[in-house]
This record gives C-alpha cells, structure tokens and sequence, in this order.
C-alpha cells in the first residue's frame, strides 16, 4: 500500500517509471563502464567523466546517473516520514526535493568510501579520485543539510527567552531574525560573486592527481544555496505567521518509540 501523495498526485506514477527506467539504465552503462576496462583499448575512466565531450559512455553515465538522482529525489519527495513536517509553505516543496538528493548522496558517498577501502586494502590498487569525490560530495551535502534544517525548523534555536514573550514580540522577533538572515545572505553574496564567478569561468581545479573543480563548483553552490536558505526562511515567515507557535517543551513520543525500538534491536 503506497503512502498518501503529498504534491505529486496524479503525476507520482508516470515519475516512479521513469525513476526506474533511469536507474536500469545507468545501471547498464556502469555495468558496461565496467566490462570496457577489461576489453577496450581506451577504456573509460573516472577522468573522462569530468571532460565528457565527445566520450559517448561518459555522457551517457551522466545523463542516466542525474536523471536517476533528479526522478528519484521528486518521488521520494511526495512522503515525508514520521518525525518530519509536511510541506507549509511556497518554497518547501524545492527543498524537500533538494534534501532527498541530500539522501541519496548520502548513499553515493557511503559506496564511493567502500570502494576505496575494498581497492586499497583488499586488492592493494587504491585509487587516486575517491578522496576528492567523497570531499566533493559531502561538501554539497553539507550545504543542502543546512537548507533542509531551515524547512524543516531543526536548526538551533535558544527558545527560553522567546517562549516567555508575547505574541507580537514573537512575530517582530522572527521578522528580525529573517532580517538578519537575509542582511548575512546579501553581505555573503556581495563579497563573494565576484571571487565564484572567476572561479567558475576559468574551471579552478583542485590540484591533485585527479583535479576535479571543486572550487568551481563549491564556491558558486555556497552563494546559490545561501539564497535558497533565505528563501527558506522567508517562506516559514509567511507560513508560520497565523499559526500558534509551538510549545518546546512537549516531548516527542514519536521520536521517543523510535528510540526505543532501537535499543530493543540491539
């Protein structure tokens, strides 16, 4: 019995096929990524990846492996589980998306690791691009856990003076936290375009054996997903702002049985 749709409704069929028909397929170019490095003369490899222009198999991986993601992301989207709160306002459905690639990155960076280990300890051929893809990945992660904190209202709060004031000071409070939200994210912005657009156009690579742009990409990503977080922040504004605020000194029963189902399987 599937779950309740949250946003996709009648759309969450034709996206289920087509998460599943991108991941037969990249898993059919991995698998012949794979089976080239035994048999082809110039095989495919990791580097090729990063310059796929005019390498078939490469832009095939890329293709399959985002689509793969994207799809995947936007249905697991449509549920939220138990602990989480469903989607309130007019940004939440972009970062409830962005905190399932979060997710399955999270998956991605796990593997990346175990294949390194495998590679280094179990065969003696460490690779030379695992380090940096794991850096690379969880760096993003990173970012988008913090835009996934905002819609979720998880991110660290001192709530023992605002609780105690009444509720038009609450509301000028929260107003003045997405001020200074907001004047952060333009300051952050202004002293940083210049630096991540040059670092985007001329490609800045990491310097290592592999060389991915880490600083290409990295740089820009803070910037855009600052102002994603702003806009997080104003859309709980907008959403929160005719609702009671909560009471933070109700505990969690939810979170308290699955703690508990948890120490009962250990």
């Amino acid at each position: 019995m599937e779950s309740e749709s949250i946003w996709l409704g009648s759309m969450r069929k034709p996206i289920r096929f087509g998460m599943i028909g991108f991941a037969i397929a990249a898993a059919i170019t991995f698998a012949w990524m794979a089976i080239q490095t035994f048999v082809a003369a110039e095989p495919v490899t990791m580097y090729d990846l990063l310059s796929p222009s005019g390498v078939f198999l490469a832009q095939m991986i890329l293709f399959t492996f985002s689509g793969t993601v994207l799809l995947t992301a936007i249905y697991l989207s449509d549920t939220v589980g138990p602990i989480e709160s469903k989607p309130q306002g007019f940004f939440d459905i972009l970062s409830l998306v962005c905190s399932r690639i979060s997710m399955i990155g999270v998956v991605c960076l796990v593997l990346v690791m175990f294949y390194e280990v495998v590679s280094r300890y179990g065969f003696n051929t460490p690779t030379l691009w695992a380090n940096e893809m794991s850096l690379w990945m969880a760096s993003f992660l990173f970012l988008l856990a913090g835009l996934y904190a905002m819609q979720q209202r998880s991110h660290i709060r001192i709530y023992v003076i605002y609780d105690i004031l009444p509720r038009w000071m609450k509301k000028m409070a929260d107003v003045i936290s997405l001020f200074l939200i907001w004047v952060f994210t333009f300051a952050l912005v202004w002293g940083g375009f210049d630096e991540a657009k040059l670092k985007f156009m001329r490609m800045e690579t990491f310097g290592t054996a592999w060389d991915p742009p880490i600083p290409a990409t990295l740089k820009p990503a803070i910037l855009i997903i600052m102002c994603l977080v702003a806009l997080q922040a104003l859309s709980n504004l907008i959403a929160d702002w005719h609702k009671e605020p909560a009471a933070h000194d109700d505990i969690d029963e939810t979170e308290i049985e699955n703690i508990r189902a948890t120490l009962r399987e250990d």
